[in-house]
């Protein structure tokens, strides 16, 4: 196949891939990001190669897009940014502990854990989202192919319903945006709602 034609193969399963996307699934885990942000959770965003660049990405998409001054901010961390931290549990203990350890540290009921993991089959991943759930943390993400076992620890999963590992880390991106507009949007109506409230105005001698 010359180049021209791959690349149109290419494309043309990433837009049938898009349809095929299960946007129930969107709306409920934005909803529980929204729902995260009015409680003042944190979402704690952890995965492997392409999944860590994502969590970091998603993690700064959500932390700084999402500011309106005088308002709550989106409390979120990537898992995979403190590349000492990882490594000295890697080291010391196990690969498959360098999330769940992470959120043995920093975690508190009714935070959230986001799992992020094409195959949904990550050691390290189903680690952590075991421990989350055992913790009393809400469980989310994004998978693909089938699912893989991560399906049965997340409360909420967005699974790219293909079997071309490339694709589905394109969609886990689109999908990642589209979840940070869903949020950003919803916490952008409620500010501009505040501010248009009319100030109370104090009566005399009160």
């Amino acid at each position: 196949m010359n180049p021209t034609n791959q690349c149109r193969s290419y494309f043309d399963l990433l837009s049938h891939t898009i349809r095929a996307l299960p946007f129930e699934q969107v709306n409920k885990v934005a909803e529980l990001l929204f729902l995260a942000y009015e409680r003042q959770s944190t979402v704690f965003i952890f995965g492997n190669g392409g999944s860590a660049a994502l969590a970091s990405h998603f993690a700064c998409d959500l932390g700084k897009g999402t500011v309106h001054e005088g308002h709550n901010r989106f409390k979120v961390m990537a898992l995979t940014d403190n590349v000492p931290l990882m490594t000295a549990w890697a080291n010391d203990s196990h690969f498959e502990n360098i999330f769940a350890e992470q959120l043995a540290n920093f975690a508190q009921e009714n935070d959230v854990a986001f799992a992020i993991s094409a195959s949904g089959n990550s050691p390290n991943v189903l680690k952590a989202l075991t421990f989350a759930k055992e913790a009393g943390l809400r469980t989310m993400g994004l998978t693909g192919f089938s699912g893989g076992r991560m399906l049965s620890l997340c409360e909420a999963a967005i699974v790219v319903p293909c079997e071309n590992m490339q694709v589905i880390e394109d969609m886990h991106v689109c999908v990642a945006h589209s979840l940070f507009t869903c949020v950003r949007d919803r916490i952008s109506d409620g500010a501009h709602e505040s501010r248009s409230r009319p100030l109370l105005v104090r009566t005399a001698g009160k």
